[in-house]
């Protein structure tokens, strides 16, 4: 299972980079690096919160995982 600091560290990453790309394509459509800017930290933070909460529920979904050892039964 996957633990909430190594999900956070990702849902980080993905949003840095997703942060660049809205950016851009943000300051592309309006002219604006003001206005792109806005755009893209408002997606950026509604793009963590969800990332986050989506990778949390598919820690907790067995489905499709092989081999795993549950920790109650070591």
């Amino acid at each position: 299972m996957e633990t909430g600091k190594r999900t956070l560290v990702k849902a980080v990453l993905w949003q840095a980079l997703g942060l660049v790309v809205m950016l851009a394509v943000g300051w592309t459509l309006t002219g604006s690096s003001t206005l792109g800017g806005m755009i893209a930290l408002l997606n950026c933070g509604i793009g963590f919160a969800t990332y986050f909460l989506y990778e949390r529920i598919w820690a907790q979904v067995r489905w499709g995982r092989r081999g795993l050892v549950i920790e109650s039964q070591r």
